[in-house]
């Protein structure tokens, strides 16, 4: 464990009329007490986890990798001003660690190409292969087998997004050979019910006003493809 603590201190907020200080889970002070290696953020789209695990990744003092915006026709000064206002305990002290959003893998997975190409020794940070010679899928695992494998904090923006679910469930089978070998801790947002399956993860649910911890079967994510598969079973 690395991060055993995320605060959220509202009431210093410089505005409550601007994203993110109007999303209703992140307006009110919170604190996140975190028990596991394997932590899970959920909740529906524009519920707040994803803004979170942004502010906490620059609290943290990670890199985040990403495309220069084309225009700012829709630009706001306080886009990337949650981290000033989150404070994150370590448990002994800062480690490296790196954020994977989706949306952007196949650009960094060629920016990671071009570095190998020059310099063959990085490819065994990502699998050993060249990455978007693979598809998207089996690019995504191959990086997570490689990089996971370096001590650090890991922080994944839903890292589900291209994986099938068989490749979802080799991506918990890495999570778990990752948290045997104790040397990485994860906090993951997800939409994905097989990734929020993994056993004894910790959970936080985005989808009321306030974040708050839950058990995998209180999920709404749980519910919503519990009762789709029962329903689809009483029809047949």
């Amino acid at each position: 464990m690395y991060i055993t603590k995320v605060q959220i201190n509202s009431e210093n907020y410089p505005t409550r009329a601007q994203y993110p200080f109007n999303v209703p889970t992140l307006r009110d002070a919170s604190t996140l007490t975190i028990t596991k290696p394997i932590t899970f953020f959920v909740g529906e789209n524009g519920s707040g986890k994803s803004t979170l695990l942004d502010a906490i990744t620059r609290k943290c003092g990670i890199h985040i990798w990403d495309k220069p915006k084309r225009h700012l026709a829709h630009g706001n000064p306080y886009e990337t001003s949650l981290a000033d206002y989150v404070e994150v305990k370590w448990a002994n002290g800062r480690v490296p660690g790196s954020l994977f959003r989706a949306e952007t893998f196949h650009d960094f997975a060629d920016f990671l190409d071009d570095i190998a190409l020059c310099d063959p020794g990085r490819l065994k940070y990502h699998g050993g292969h060249l990455l978007n010679v693979l598809s998207h899928g089996e690019s995504i695992l191959s990086y997570f087998g490689g990089r996971f494998k370096i001590k650090g904090l890991y922080l994944l923006d839903e890292p589900e997004a291209a994986l099938s679910p068989t490749s979802q469930i080799k991506f918990l089978n890495i999570l778990q050979q990752m948290e045997t070998e104790g040397h990485a801790q994860f906090i993951i947002a997800t939409h994905s019910p097989i990734l929020l399956s993994y056993p004894g993860a910790q959970i936080f649910s985005f989808d009321s006003t306030h974040i708050k911890e839950v058990a995998y079967e209180q999920t709404t994510h749980y519910k919503i493809y519990k009762q789709f598969f029962t329903d689809r079973m009483n029809e047949e």
